[in-house]
Protein backbone atom coordinates (compact mmCIF):
# COMPACT_ATOMS: atom_id res chain seq x y z
CA UNK A 1 0.00 0.00 0.00
CA UNK A 2 0.99 3.32 -0.79
CA UNK A 3 -0.42 5.89 1.73
CA UNK A 4 0.55 9.23 -0.45
CA UNK A 5 -1.97 9.22 -3.57
CA UNK A 6 -1.26 12.22 -5.05
CA UNK A 7 -4.77 12.43 -7.42
CA UNK A 8 -6.46 12.61 -3.53
CA UNK A 9 -4.09 15.58 -1.89
CA UNK A 10 -5.97 17.82 -0.74
CA UNK A 11 -4.66 20.46 1.52
CA UNK A 12 -5.20 22.41 5.60
CA UNK A 13 -1.23 23.11 6.99
CA UNK A 14 -0.81 21.70 10.12
CA UNK A 15 0.97 22.23 13.74
CA UNK A 16 3.21 19.62 13.75
CA UNK A 17 2.99 19.12 17.60
CA UNK A 18 0.24 19.91 20.33
CA UNK A 19 0.92 20.05 24.11
CA UNK A 20 -2.70 18.13 24.28
CA UNK A 21 -5.21 16.49 22.02
CA UNK A 22 -7.71 19.78 22.37
CA UNK A 23 -8.46 23.08 24.21
CA UNK A 24 -11.90 21.84 25.54
CA UNK A 25 -14.16 19.03 25.76
CA UNK A 26 -16.64 18.15 23.33
CA UNK A 27 -16.59 18.29 19.37
CA UNK A 28 -14.60 20.35 17.04
CA UNK A 29 -13.47 19.93 13.51
CA UNK A 30 -12.94 21.53 10.52
CA UNK A 31 -13.97 21.78 6.42
CA UNK A 32 -12.37 22.76 3.68
CA UNK A 33 -13.60 23.24 0.18
CA UNK A 34 -11.08 23.38 -2.39
CA UNK A 35 -11.00 23.46 -6.59
CA UNK A 36 -8.29 22.74 -8.73
CA UNK A 37 -6.36 20.98 -11.74
CA UNK A 38 -4.53 17.87 -11.80
CA UNK A 39 -3.33 15.51 -14.28
CA UNK A 40 -2.04 11.84 -14.27
CA UNK A 41 0.31 9.85 -16.89
CA UNK A 42 -0.13 6.43 -16.37
CA UNK A 43 -0.92 3.00 -18.69
CA UNK A 44 -3.16 2.06 -15.69
CA UNK A 45 -5.34 5.61 -15.46
CA UNK A 46 -8.71 4.06 -16.32
CA UNK A 47 -9.99 7.44 -16.86
CA UNK A 48 -7.45 7.08 -20.41
CA UNK A 49 -8.13 5.07 -22.88
CA UNK A 50 -9.64 1.46 -23.14
CA UNK A 51 -7.02 0.82 -25.85
CA UNK A 52 -3.24 0.74 -26.75
CA UNK A 53 -1.56 -0.48 -29.33
CA UNK A 54 1.60 -2.03 -27.63
CA UNK A 55 2.66 -2.85 -24.29
CA UNK A 56 5.88 -1.30 -23.95
CA UNK A 57 4.45 2.45 -25.00
CA UNK A 58 5.21 5.18 -22.96
CA UNK A 59 2.47 6.32 -20.88
CA UNK A 60 -0.36 8.92 -22.20
CA UNK A 61 -1.56 11.91 -19.94
CA UNK A 62 -5.39 12.69 -18.74
CA UNK A 63 -6.06 16.44 -17.53
CA UNK A 64 -9.24 17.42 -15.12
CA UNK A 65 -10.22 19.96 -12.81
CA UNK A 66 -10.91 19.13 -9.24
CA UNK A 67 -14.05 20.11 -6.84
CA UNK A 68 -13.97 18.89 -3.48
CA UNK A 69 -14.49 19.04 0.10
CA UNK A 70 -12.20 17.78 3.10
CA UNK A 71 -12.98 17.55 6.25
CA UNK A 72 -12.76 16.28 10.00
CA UNK A 73 -14.52 15.92 13.27
CA UNK A 74 -13.25 15.12 16.45
CA UNK A 75 -14.61 14.39 19.77
CA UNK A 76 -12.34 15.26 23.06
CA UNK A 77 -12.95 13.35 26.15
CA UNK A 78 -10.98 11.92 29.69
CA UNK A 79 -10.08 14.20 32.59
CA UNK A 80 -6.74 15.60 30.85
CA UNK A 81 -8.49 15.68 27.87
CA UNK A 82 -6.09 13.11 26.56
CA UNK A 83 -8.55 10.97 24.52
CA UNK A 84 -10.03 11.29 20.90
CA UNK A 85 -12.80 9.83 18.81
CA UNK A 86 -12.60 10.87 15.38
CA UNK A 87 -13.23 11.10 11.84
CA UNK A 88 -11.56 12.64 8.66
CA UNK A 89 -7.94 13.46 7.62
CA UNK A 90 -5.05 14.64 9.64
CA UNK A 91 -3.75 17.85 9.69
CA UNK A 92 -0.19 17.13 9.67
CA UNK A 93 -0.82 14.42 7.14
CA UNK A 94 -2.15 16.89 4.49
CA UNK A 95 0.21 19.28 4.93
CA UNK A 96 2.66 17.33 3.93
CA UNK A 97 0.66 15.66 0.67
CA UNK A 98 -0.98 11.90 2.80
CA UNK A 99 -4.57 12.17 2.38
CA UNK A 100 -6.56 9.22 3.93
CA UNK A 101 -9.75 9.17 5.36
CA UNK A 102 -9.79 7.60 8.66
CA UNK A 103 -11.92 6.28 11.65
CA UNK A 104 -9.98 5.96 14.84
CA UNK A 105 -9.15 6.71 18.24
CA UNK A 106 -5.81 8.04 20.52
CA UNK A 107 -4.96 8.56 24.14
CA UNK A 108 -2.25 10.98 25.12
CA UNK A 109 0.11 9.92 28.14
CA UNK A 110 1.43 11.68 30.45
CA UNK A 111 4.82 11.56 29.27
CA UNK A 112 3.24 13.61 25.41
CA UNK A 113 3.18 10.20 23.77
CA UNK A 114 -0.24 9.70 21.92
CA UNK A 115 -0.95 6.10 20.55
CA UNK A 116 -3.68 6.08 17.78
CA UNK A 117 -5.49 3.59 15.87
CA UNK A 118 -7.22 4.10 12.98
CA UNK A 119 -9.45 2.11 10.41
CA UNK A 120 -8.60 3.21 6.73
CA UNK A 121 -12.02 2.57 4.83
CA UNK A 122 -11.38 4.09 1.44
CA UNK A 123 -8.01 3.96 0.56
CA UNK A 124 -8.25 0.53 -1.11
CA UNK A 125 -11.03 1.24 -3.13
CA UNK A 126 -10.54 1.72 -6.59
CA UNK A 127 -10.84 1.08 -10.38
CA UNK A 128 -7.91 -1.21 -12.45
CA UNK A 129 -7.45 -2.81 -16.02
CA UNK A 130 -8.77 -6.61 -15.83
CA UNK A 131 -5.45 -6.76 -18.11
CA UNK A 132 -3.78 -3.55 -18.58
CA UNK A 133 -1.17 -5.22 -21.01
CA UNK A 134 -4.12 -6.25 -23.45
CA UNK A 135 -3.06 -5.07 -27.05
CA UNK A 136 -5.25 -3.68 -29.54
CA UNK A 137 -8.78 -4.41 -28.01
CA UNK A 138 -10.74 -2.83 -25.29
CA UNK A 139 -9.67 -2.99 -21.99
CA UNK A 140 -12.25 -3.89 -19.01
CA UNK A 141 -12.50 -2.05 -16.21
CA UNK A 142 -12.66 -4.20 -12.25
CA UNK A 143 -12.63 -3.07 -8.97
CA UNK A 144 -9.79 -2.55 -6.80
CA UNK A 145 -10.66 -3.14 -2.90
CA UNK A 146 -9.48 -4.10 0.34
CA UNK A 147 -8.57 -3.41 4.00
CA UNK A 148 -6.22 -1.04 5.61
CA UNK A 149 -5.37 -0.76 9.32
CA UNK A 150 -2.93 2.12 10.53
CA UNK A 151 -1.08 2.57 14.33
CA UNK A 152 1.49 5.41 15.20
CA UNK A 153 3.09 6.65 18.19
CA UNK A 154 3.72 10.32 18.35
CA UNK A 155 6.37 11.51 20.88
CA UNK A 156 7.88 8.52 21.61
CA UNK A 157 8.53 8.50 25.70
CA UNK A 158 7.81 11.90 25.21
CA UNK A 159 10.77 12.53 22.63
CA UNK A 160 10.65 14.44 19.22
CA UNK A 161 10.74 10.74 17.70
CA UNK A 162 7.47 9.07 15.80
CA UNK A 163 6.23 5.86 14.80
CA UNK A 164 3.60 5.32 11.84
CA UNK A 165 2.83 2.59 10.41
CA UNK A 166 0.10 0.50 8.41
CA UNK A 167 -1.26 -2.84 7.32
CA UNK A 168 -3.24 -3.43 4.12
CA UNK A 169 -4.41 -6.23 1.79
CA UNK A 170 -5.83 -5.62 -1.65
CA UNK A 171 -8.29 -7.47 -3.84
CA UNK A 172 -8.96 -7.06 -7.42
CA UNK A 173 -12.41 -8.66 -7.99
CA UNK A 174 -11.09 -9.83 -12.29
CA UNK A 175 -7.47 -10.07 -12.38
CA UNK A 176 -7.47 -11.47 -15.83
CA UNK A 177 -3.24 -11.64 -16.44
CA UNK A 178 -1.15 -14.57 -16.04
CA UNK A 179 0.21 -16.21 -12.79
CA UNK A 180 3.28 -14.15 -11.92
CA UNK A 181 1.60 -11.01 -12.52
CA UNK A 182 -1.44 -11.62 -10.29
CA UNK A 183 -2.26 -8.26 -7.85
CA UNK A 184 -3.78 -9.61 -4.53
CA UNK A 185 -1.14 -8.32 -2.47
CA UNK A 186 -0.59 -7.56 1.51
CA UNK A 187 1.32 -4.92 2.43
CA UNK A 188 3.07 -3.30 5.12
CA UNK A 189 4.00 0.52 5.55
CA UNK A 190 6.80 1.93 8.40
CA UNK A 191 7.67 5.22 8.88
CA UNK A 192 9.90 6.57 11.41
CA UNK A 193 10.24 9.89 11.89
CA UNK A 194 12.21 12.76 13.98
CA UNK A 195 10.58 16.36 14.91
CA UNK A 196 13.71 19.03 14.70
CA UNK A 197 13.00 22.77 16.05
CA UNK A 198 15.01 25.58 14.64
CA UNK A 199 13.96 28.48 16.06
CA UNK A 200 10.21 29.62 17.49
CA UNK A 201 8.48 29.30 14.31
CA UNK A 202 10.29 26.60 11.79
CA UNK A 203 10.91 22.92 12.47
CA UNK A 204 12.25 20.01 10.23
CA UNK A 205 11.02 16.80 10.52
CA UNK A 206 13.41 14.18 8.33
CA UNK A 207 11.57 10.16 7.71
CA UNK A 208 13.15 7.15 6.68
CA UNK A 209 10.16 4.94 5.01
CA UNK A 210 10.25 1.26 4.41
CA UNK A 211 6.96 -0.38 2.71
CA UNK A 212 6.69 -4.33 1.84
CA UNK A 213 4.17 -5.41 -0.79
CA UNK A 214 4.08 -9.67 -0.92
CA UNK A 215 1.53 -10.21 -4.09
CA UNK A 216 0.30 -13.09 -5.23
CA UNK A 217 1.99 -13.02 -8.13
CA UNK A 218 5.92 -12.54 -7.44
CA UNK A 219 6.88 -10.33 -9.91
CA UNK A 220 4.31 -7.57 -8.19
CA UNK A 221 6.61 -8.59 -5.24
CA UNK A 222 8.34 -5.61 -3.91
CA UNK A 223 10.39 -4.22 -1.09
CA UNK A 224 11.01 -0.16 -1.02
CA UNK A 225 13.16 1.85 0.79
CA UNK A 226 12.75 6.03 0.87
CA UNK A 227 13.67 9.15 2.57
CA UNK A 228 11.86 12.47 3.21
CA UNK A 229 11.63 15.79 5.10
CA UNK A 230 9.28 18.18 5.86
CA UNK A 231 10.24 21.83 7.07
CA UNK A 232 7.32 24.07 8.45
CA UNK A 233 7.46 27.87 8.82
CA UNK A 234 4.71 30.27 10.41
CA UNK A 235 5.00 33.75 9.62
CA UNK A 236 2.26 35.62 11.32
CA UNK A 237 -0.83 34.65 9.66
CA UNK A 238 0.96 32.71 7.03
CA UNK A 239 1.94 28.80 7.55
CA UNK A 240 4.12 27.20 4.56
CA UNK A 241 4.81 23.47 4.22
CA UNK A 242 7.50 21.99 1.88
CA UNK A 243 7.85 17.82 1.32
CA UNK A 244 9.98 16.61 -0.42
CA UNK A 245 10.65 12.55 -0.60
CA UNK A 246 12.82 9.80 -2.48
CA UNK A 247 12.23 5.94 -2.97
CA UNK A 248 13.60 2.96 -4.38
CA UNK A 249 11.63 0.18 -5.21
CA UNK A 250 13.27 -3.33 -5.82
CA UNK A 251 10.26 -6.15 -7.01
CA UNK A 252 11.19 -9.39 -5.75
CA UNK A 253 11.34 -11.55 -9.39
CA UNK A 254 11.19 -11.47 -13.20
CA UNK A 255 8.30 -10.18 -15.15
CA UNK A 256 7.67 -12.61 -17.89
CA UNK A 257 6.56 -10.14 -20.32
CA UNK A 258 9.67 -7.99 -20.71
CA UNK A 259 11.91 -10.60 -19.39
CA UNK A 260 13.41 -8.30 -16.24
CA UNK A 261 12.92 -7.75 -12.83
CA UNK A 262 11.15 -4.39 -12.29
CA UNK A 263 12.99 -1.62 -10.38
CA UNK A 264 11.24 2.02 -9.90
CA UNK A 265 12.42 5.33 -8.83
CA UNK A 266 10.06 7.41 -7.41
CA UNK A 267 10.67 11.63 -6.46
CA UNK A 268 7.54 12.89 -4.71
CA UNK A 269 7.35 17.32 -3.80
CA UNK A 270 4.62 18.88 -1.97
CA UNK A 271 4.47 22.66 -1.32
CA UNK A 272 1.10 23.45 1.32
CA UNK A 273 0.20 27.25 2.21
CA UNK A 274 -2.19 28.66 4.60
CA UNK A 275 -3.27 32.03 5.53
CA UNK A 276 -5.30 32.24 8.52
CA UNK A 277 -7.91 34.89 9.43
CA UNK A 278 -8.79 35.59 5.79
CA UNK A 279 -10.46 39.22 5.76
CA UNK A 280 -10.33 39.34 9.39
CA UNK A 281 -12.79 36.31 9.81
CA UNK A 282 -12.20 34.27 12.61
CA UNK A 283 -11.87 30.91 12.00
CA UNK A 284 -11.58 31.01 8.09
CA UNK A 285 -8.21 30.67 6.33
CA UNK A 286 -6.93 30.60 3.00
CA UNK A 287 -5.48 26.97 1.53
CA UNK A 288 -3.38 26.30 -1.19
CA UNK A 289 -1.18 23.50 -2.09
CA UNK A 290 0.95 21.98 -5.15
CA UNK A 291 2.07 18.47 -5.63
CA UNK A 292 4.12 16.74 -7.88
CA UNK A 293 5.04 12.81 -8.07
CA UNK A 294 7.08 10.82 -10.69
CA UNK A 295 7.99 7.27 -11.26
CA UNK A 296 10.48 6.00 -13.27
CA UNK A 297 10.73 2.33 -14.14
CA UNK A 298 13.52 -0.05 -15.78
CA UNK A 299 10.69 -1.33 -17.55
CA UNK A 300 9.00 2.16 -19.78
CA UNK A 301 5.31 0.90 -19.47
CA UNK A 302 5.30 1.56 -15.75
CA UNK A 303 6.50 4.87 -15.74
CA UNK A 304 3.75 7.56 -14.71
CA UNK A 305 3.10 11.02 -12.76
CA UNK A 306 1.14 13.18 -11.65
CA UNK A 307 0.48 17.06 -10.67
CA UNK A 308 -2.23 19.28 -9.05
CA UNK A 309 -2.67 22.15 -8.08
CA UNK A 310 -6.08 23.80 -5.83
CA UNK A 311 -7.01 26.36 -3.42
CA UNK A 312 -9.99 27.13 -1.42
CA UNK A 313 -11.67 27.76 1.87
CA UNK A 314 -11.22 26.15 5.19
CA UNK A 315 -13.35 26.60 8.30
CA UNK A 316 -12.23 25.72 11.60
CA UNK A 317 -15.33 25.34 14.66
Amino acid sequence: MNLRKLSLMLCVTASPAMAQLADQEGVSGEIAITAGFASSTSNFNTEGSDTISSNTQAPTSEDSFLAFPLGSITYTFGDALNQQVYTGTSRQDVATGIVVLEVGYRYQFESRMVMDFAILPTIMSSETWENPYLVNQSRTKTDESGNAFRFQLKNIAGSNFSLDSAFATKEIDTDKVIDELKRDANTIYLKGQYRQPLSRTMLVMPSIIYQSSSAEGKANSYDQYGVEVSVFKLMQRHQIVLTAGYAQRQYESTNPIYNKTRENNKLSLFAAYEYKNIMDWKDWSLVAFAGYGTEQSNITFYDNSEYIISTGLNYKF
